[in-house]
């Protein structure tokens, strides 16, 4: 083939002396080519700062949401926890709203008289310890005295205490966490009353919310949602039985404690340690173990300090006990992975996610331990802890006895050269 020119003409036809050879380009142009901007790089620049922008949107939106999806979070479970009694109530013939309505009003009228039969329990303690209270500084002032053979009156106590800077600051401070503790209230019952209304709506149209999460997925996936949500309703439930069980438990040990101390309002206390301590994650405990204590000692100094040493043998009890067989009985997972999705729930959500997490990882456990392949297990000694040994090889005591009864070998000296 005849070599040709950027013209596609070929050789024969052009002369060298007539096309002018072509000249070569200029460092000006080479320099202005290579500094020339790509086309494609002010598109990428506005892609990624765009990513960035969305991003940045997406992490504060989520930051900002993050209560709502909390209390969203809690009024889902609080739905599914309902769910059984709902479905009884409205396969009698019952409108679904209705029946919802009815379990959220007696459990309203069961925690209203409750926290009523309590604060007036409460009130009369106050009352009494503050018009016993001259009584019991008489007692310890009169022990001081004749402790450490002082003089020290009342009076000088009472003028000391009024006129004390500490109370002085004290009073100050009080004063201006009252609007603290006012913004705080009203913010607590702002989300129970979110969480209320989700919850009512989760669990009375639970079948229209069901339908409308199966009508975007194919009938293979329909079934899988179907069969999860049953799990989840089964598990949760489950797990508030578990709860139900070791408040029942902790209540009567506690009122056997007290009614045997001779402390007053022993049954009610015994249900609000119950109730309190199963109920109210990560601060219930202590919580719960407060009242006692206080009631305990208008009767009897000692009479506290005893029921805090109940209080702390229970709870390690209960934490290393009780609790773990019962949730891997009625929730059906293992004692040490409900102890630790209790960890990894409030590491991630606090309080929220410690009540949560055991019904939530029992209801993924469940949901795929559906499609996890299982086989047959060889009949292996090994399987149960017990090791085989090979044939004619000595055991650990022949090993041992070996070792320490068989003396070294003497090496031989190198001879010298």
């Amino acid at each position: 083939m005849a070599p040709t020119d950027d013209d596609g003409r070929t050789a024969q036809d052009t002369s060298p002396i007539d096309t002018p050879p072509p000249a070569a380009p200029s460092a000006a142009d080479a320099a202005l080519r290579s500094a020339r901007m790509p086309r494609w790089l002010p598109r990428a620049m506005v892609l990624a700062l765009a990513l960035v922008a969305a991003f940045q949107l997406g992490s504060w939106a989520f930051h900002q949401l993050t209560g709502l999806l909390i209390n969203i979070l809690i009024a889902f479970f609080l739905a599914l926890a309902i769910e059984p009694a709902v479905s009884w109530m409205a396969s009698r013939g019952m409108r679904r709203g209705f029946a919802t309505f009815l379990v959220f009003l007696g459990l309203a009228i069961a925690v209203a008289g409750f926290v009523t039969l309590l604060g007036s329990m409460l009130a009369g303690q106050i009352n009494k310890i503050v018009e016993d209270f001259p009584d019991y500084l008489d007692s310890v002032i009169n022990w001081v005295n004749e402790t450490f053979h002082s003089q020290v009156r009342r009076v000088d106590v009472q003028e000391g205490l009024l006129h004390s800077d500490w109370l002085r600051k004290y009073a100050q401070n009080s004063a201006a966490g009252v609007l603290d503790v006012s913004g705080q209230v009203l913010g607590g019952l702002f989300q129970l009353l979110t969480i209320t209304l989700f919850a009512f709506y989760f669990a009375a149209d639970g079948p229209r919310l069901r339908r409308t999460l199966c009508s975007v997925l194919p009938p293979a996936r329909q079934a899988e949602v179907l069969r999860a949500w049953e799990i989840a309703v089964d598990k949760t439930g489950g797990y508030l039985y578990s709860r139900g069980v070791m408040a029942l438990i902790s209540g009567i040990a506690h009122y056997i404690l007290l009614e045997a101390l001779g402390v007053p309002y022993a049954p009610v206390l015994g249900v609000w340690v119950g109730l309190v301590s199963q109920f109210i994650p990560t601060i219930g405990t202590y919580l719960a173990g407060a009242l006692p204590m206080l009631i305990a000692f208008t009767v009897n100094p000692l009479y506290a300090v005893w029921v805090l040493v109940f209080v702390v043998i229970y709870q390690q009890f209960e934490n290393y006990m009780l609790q773990p067989k019962l949730t891997s009985k009625s929730v059906d997972i293992h004692p040490a992975v409900a102890f630790g999705s209790v960890i990894a729930g409030t590491a991630l959500l606090g309080a929220v996610g410690a009540l949560i997490a055991i019904p939530a990882v029992a209801t993924l456990q469940a949901f795929l331990g559906a499609y996890v392949k299982r086989y047959d297990v060889t009949d292996d000694p090994r399987v149960h802890g017990h090791r085989r040994r090979g044939a004619g090889s000595p055991g650990l005591r022949t090993r041992v006895r070996r070792l320490i009864w068989q003396r070294p070998v003497e090496e031989p000296e190198e001879s010298s050269v």
